[in-house]
């Protein structure tokens, strides 16, 4: 199994270098063979997947690096074959990012089912990682949990 971990972000440059070759497309999204990641700086962490099929529809999603902290997703071997990548440097980790209309601050990500692709290559793939029991498809980007009080001894 291949740890990703020291996720380096992704480079913008021309649109060609923007663009990922998805033949599996994604789940859910089969027909989506083809995206482009779509980046303005005022959004940032955040980026747009733009998927192309018969209509074109958008993701938002992030690279985990820095992010979410102690997220090292590990891919199965035969993954890491068919995406031809044979060292961590090499793989671009994406998660979708569901944000609620309703209320964006209980957006979530999914860092079950990330999308990885192949910096050399820019074929790409979503796929369950091998270590997923040890995160949710529902991890919450901001904790809402009550701040602790330090109580004060004189």
């Amino acid at each position: 199994m291949k740890v990703l971990s020291n996720i380096t972000p992704v480079d913008f440059g021309a649109t060609a270098e923007n663009e990922i070759l998805l033949p599996n497309g994604l789940i859910g999204f089969r027909d989506f063979k083809r995206a482009e990641l779509l980046y303005m700086p005022d959004h940032l962490p955040f980026l747009w997947m733009r998927l192309h099929g018969s209509e074109t529809i958008h993701f938002v999603v992030i690279e985990p690096g820095g992010i979410i902290a102690d997220y090292e997703p590990e891919i199965f071997d035969e993954d890491a074959e068919a995406l031809e990548i044979s060292d961590p440097t090499e793989a671009m980790v994406l998660n979708i990012v569901t944000v609620h209309r309703q209320s964006p601050v209980d957006a979530s990500v999914n860092l079950v089912g990330p999308v990885i692709v192949n910096r050399r290559t820019r074929i790409g793939r979503q796929l369950v990682i091998s270590n997923y029991s040890r995160y949710s498809a529902h991890h919450a980007l901001i904790d809402h949990a009550p701040a602790q009080s330090c109580a004060r001894t004189a």
